[in-house]
């Protein structure tokens, strides 16, 4: 699974690790987030994420 970057505050969100404190489980792929999920450091949502080579 691939990671992907905040282009805002460089926040990476690794599919491996989900995002425990918006109770989203690990193994969740990026595609797979709530179209909702925001950033957890600074807030943005999915859009303003880019997958990382």
């Amino acid at each position: 699974m691939e990671k992907w970057e905040c282009m805002v505050c460089g926040y990476v969100y690794n599919p491996a690790d989900g995002d425990p404190d918006g109770d989203i489980s690990p193994g969740t792929s990026f595609e797979d987030l709530p179209e909702d999920w925001v950033c957890p450091d600074c807030g943005v949502g999915k859009d303003k994420f880019k997958k990382m080579e």
